[in-house]
């Protein structure tokens, strides 16, 4: 596995070293003892997939705040994908930066999504569908999100907005749920 760390600590992409033949590849995609040595959580608690049947569809951003908090493996198995991540860490020198990486099912990239950040995505092909892992079950005591549209984040979204739920055109802009995020994601 190729681990590249991105600007904000902790999260990284992944690449996977192809072995290849007459037949086609075959690669490692998750290796707990490589995550474990690179301090990365290593724990697989649930895995999900989701699907999207139109470019454009907007899913985020979704945490879950601590002792919940979850790390998350997120990897496009079909289609392509803008994954977005933002840091929620109130002692983090990049607290509210994010991150945006494409991850598509031709590239076989992942993005290692550290605790403690929100994540998001939006389908950059139809009949998109993703996989990832994640080091916590669900919790929706504990589940949290904010707007995706929020211009305080600053994420600028490459399509218009073909599909949102209605839960995740309900969350909270910063400027009204700051002081408890801040409050709430203290590590």
């Amino acid at each position: 596995m190729i681990f590249e760390e991105t600007a904000l600590r902790g999260a990284f992409t992944l690449g996977i070293e192809r072995r290849e033949d007459e037949r086609g590849f075959f690669a490692r995609a998750f290796c707990r003892k490589e995550f474990s040595e690179r301090g990365l959580d290593p724990v697989v608690a649930q895995v999900n997939v989701g699907f999207s049947r139109r470019k454009g569809t907007l899913r985020g951003m979704h945490f879950q705040f601590p002792p919940h908090a979850e790390a998350k493996l997120v990897r496009a198995t079909r289609g392509a994908i803008l994954d977005v991540i933002v840091d929620l860490r109130p002692e983090s020198p990049t607290y509210l930066a994010h991150l945006s990486v494409t991850l598509s099912a031709d590239d076989h990239r992942a993005l290692y999504v550290p605790k403690r950040f929100a994540h998001g995505y939006q389908t950059l092909e139809d009949e998109t569908e993703i996989f990832y892992q994640a080091s916590e079950p669900y919790a929706p005591e504990a589940e949290g999100g904010l707007s995706p549209l929020d211009p305080r984040l600053g994420i600028t979204w490459p399509l218009p907005v073909a599909a949102i739920s209605p839960k995740d055109t309900g969350f909270r802009r910063l400027d009204e749920a700051e002081a408890e995020l801040r409050r709430l994601m203290i590590g």
